[in-house]
């Protein structure tokens, strides 16, 4: 069981970016508000802005044009990814 001095484990966010193979994964922080973030994102998506900019747990800041993501996962990076292949 974590102690509440331990940080909160950190969030993972994956963006796919149309026409290629590769993604782009980024480790937020723990603490981030996860409704602010999808609010965010929602707001990117539908068009009201043209950059993702978002912000790791090192401070480097990562945008990624509107218009070039594919999709977008959020979930935790405390090892609950799964392994697999989809059809």
């Amino acid at each position: 069981m974590k102690s509440e001095e331990e940080a909160p484990y950190p969030m993972d966010l994956r963006i796919g970016v149309i026409q290629t193979a590769k993604e782009i994964s980024v480790e937020l922080p723990g603490d981030i508000d996860r409704d602010a973030l999808k609010t965010r994102i929602d707001g990117v998506l539908s068009g009201a802005e043209k950059v993702l900019w978002v912000t790791d747990r090192s401070g480097r800041e990562v945008g990624v044009s509107a218009e070039r993501i594919a999709y977008i996962e959020l979930g935790g990076a405390d090892g609950e990814r799964r392994v697999g292949f989809g059809i």
